[in-house]
């Protein structure tokens, strides 16, 4: 049996997101399941999640049944209007690419609504089935970060185009319960999954409680990801860091739209205990992770988050480390439900904050039931044989 499948990704290995890492491994996952003579197909960028990270891969790559193909993209950042240049480039290229080709299924996995709507394109084109792997639901996060009068402009044609896209899909996978509400209430009679994001396992392999054995005086708290709106962490890390005790350092690892913002403000403030790390390839990351006391999340305080589960929330538990989250809704309840030593407190809020990591245990818990539950490896099988339906 000869079946061909287009996946669509905007990020893929060697780039540095988490939509990169889930799609990688679905990719590899999907190859192992699929008939001997099955091919698939994906079309991605070059490596452009962070302005200030480079890494090298090539155009054209084969590995067994993955064909890769990344296509180079304008130079950007993380404003609105370079973020859709390079969108639009990426899309011209697909478009050409699939011209008079042949395909059993396009898999789309998307935060941002476009690519998502790239795979409508391609498989009404194509006469496919569409699979969706929904990561953020684009229009109700935009409501929430753009100004009023580009809102009134913005909103109508994207309603349609998540219409259109949600529409076109054969079956609809989402990342977050949290979503599920959302989607049912706008799209009745349409099929819905949840295979959530997981633990890799270059998390499973590391002992992360060595720094137990030190006898430590200066304390570290780590972040570790996107510097955007989303995460509004110029709204906390300021004044947060500016309560801490003189033992507590505060590393922040990662770039995005609002890094320069934040770095202005802790500046300003006059702060020495605030140390900026600009993007590290995973393996340099998990050595930060073993050194750190705490791990640190945080999601802007608005509506739109409250659906949201953050992947990030997934390796920060496979290390044992006590967890600080600053996120409210199904995040807060996942957190409180499945997490120990984690605790949750308000968005925005660092005297909320501080009275949260004064409830947290200084210690290494390993979280076996967890990574049991949440390996990324087990949810990827279970995704891939829910693809395979769609195909039959």
């Amino acid at each position: 049996m000869n079946i061909r499948i287009l996946v669509l990704s905007f990020y893929f290995k060697p780039d540095l997101s988490a939509g990169s890492f889930r799609t990688t491994a679905f990719v590899e996952q999907l190859a192992t399941v699929l008939p001997e003579h099955a091919e698939i197909d994906v079309l991605t960028t070059r490596p452009n999640r962070y302005h200030s990270y480079q890494a090298e891969a090539p155009g054209e790559e084969s590995i067994g049944k993955i064909k890769v193909r990344r296509y180079k993209l304008p130079l950007h950042k993380s404003g609105m209007v370079d973020q859709s240049k390079a969108f639009v480039s990426f899309a011209w290229q697909v478009l050409r690419q699939i011209r008079g080709c042949k395909y059993d299924l396009v898999y789309a996995t998307s935060s941002r609504l476009f690519t998502a709507f790239l795979g409508a394109l391609c498989a009404n084109y194509l006469k496919a089935p569409l699979y969706l792997d929904i990561r953020d639901i684009f229009v109700d996060t935009i409501k929430d970060i753009t100004y009023r009068p580009l809102l009134m402009v913005l909103l109508p044609p994207l309603k349609f185009v998540e219409k259109y896209t949600i529409r076109s899909a054969s079956h609809v996978n989402l990342v977050s319960r949290g979503f599920l509400k959302y989607f049912e209430s706008r799209y009745p009679g349409k099929k819905f999954s949840i295979f959530s994001n997981g633990i890799d396992d270059e998390f499973l392999k590391i002992d992360f409680s060595f720094r137990q054995l030190l006898n430590k005086r200066n304390r570290k708290i780590v972040y570790a990801g996107n510097i955007g709106a989303s995460q509004g962490l110029d709204h906390i890390i300021p004044e947060f860091a500016e309560n801490l005790q003189p033992d507590w350092r505060l590393q922040i690892i990662g770039d995005g739209g609002t890094k320069v913002k934040l770095q202005e403000a802790v500046r300003n403030k006059k702060l020495v205990n605030v140390d900026f790390i600009d993007p590290i390839p995973r393996e340099q990351l998990i050595e930060y992770y073993r050194d750190a006391d705490v791990l640190f999340l945080h999601l802007n305080d608005r509506e739109a988050f409250h659906k949201v589960l953050p992947s990030k929330l997934f390796e920060y538990a496979a290390t044992g480390k006590p967890i600080l989250a600053g996120v409210a809704g199904y995040a807060e309840q996942f957190i409180a439900e499945e997490i120990t030593n984690a605790q949750s407190f308000k968005p925005c809020d660092a005297s909320m904050a501080m009275m949260a990591l004064q409830r947290l245990k200084l210690e290494y818990k390993p979280r076996d039931k967890f990574i049991s539950q949440y390996k990324r490896r087990n949810i990827i099988d279970q995704l891939a044989e829910n693809v395979l339906q769609v195909v039959k």
